[in-house]
């Protein structure tokens, strides 16, 4: 059996750090850049004290053809001119609805919450696009308020705004926002057979219908069985929808796979 030190290399063997180097810890917007970079969706930090945008990312979804610089200088003053004005009406209900659901929880549960909802962005020229965003608390003031919170944007996969989604990190449900009734309501989470979760994490790969049937051992007919199920559940006409789905609403996919024989 090999030993655990196998996985560290001797060229990056850390016997101990200084000060200076333990100051790096609190610069958390050199990870938030990281994970930028290594994103295709758009990342912004709201900061509620200073009532405006920490950072935002080079991406381009969430610019409106502005430079990430732009955006953030124009801070709240963006949903304003980028958001329709029924979508911004939408926004503030997120906000209020979602302070009042954070307001109801205990101090040392909120950071394991985050909140998902769809809206439109309108470009320079006035075409619009369908966005998800999931906010999610990375600081808190003694008292519990939201200091500041990671936003991440990617195209939705619903076929309108709206879709106020609140998820509790853990936990197989989820709480949603009904807009006509003013009032939460919680769900379970959707399941997926193993068949279905196979067929999806597969075509994430970019595999085709032929490839996915060799890999796990079925007919190319038994994969379009199974395609035809995921659109019905989550209400989806393609696979690119369908993944989307999968990520905008947390489901619990393991995006690694290893195709077995059954």
């Amino acid at each position: 059996m090999k030993e655990k030190s196998a996985f560290f290399n001797n060229a990056n063997t850390i016997s101990g750090v200084n000060e200076e180097d333990k100051k790096q810890q609190f610069d958390y917007l050199d990870c938030i850049r990281a994970f930028a970079r290594a994103t295709y969706k758009s990342i912004y930090v709201i900061d509620y004290m200073e009532q405006g945008f920490e950072y935002v990312s080079d991406n381009p979804l969430f610019l409106c053809g502005n430079t990430a610089q732009q955006v953030q200088e124009m801070g709240y003053g963006y949903y304003f001119t980028y958001v329709p004005e029924q979508d911004l009406e939408l926004l503030l209900k997120v906000n209020a609805v979602g302070f009042e659901f954070y307001e109801k929880i205990p101090l040392e549960e909120r950071a394991s919450y985050s909140i998902s909802y769809d809206f439109h962005l309108k470009n320079p020229e006035g075409k619009t696009i369908l966005v998800n965003q999931k906010l999610t608390p990375i600081f808190f003031t003694s008292e519990g308020k939201i200091w500041k919170a990671l936003c991440i944007v990617s195209l939705s996969s619903e076929r309108a705004a709206g879709n106020i989604r609140i998820y509790k990190s853990g936990e197989n449900k989820i709480c949603r926002y009904n807009l006509q009734e003013n009032s939460w309501q919680t769900d379970q989470k959707m399941t997926l057979s193993d068949r279905e979760t196979e067929i999806l994490q597969l075509s994430a790969r970019g595999y085709t219908i032929n490839e996915i049937a060799q890999a796990i051992f079925i007919s190319p007919d038994t994969v379009k069985f199974h395609r035809r199920n995921l659109f019905e559940k989550m209400r989806v006409n393609t696979m690119t929808e369908a993944i989307a789905y999968a990520v905008n609403n947390n489901l619990s996919v393991s995006w690694r796979v290893k195709p077995t024989k059954r």
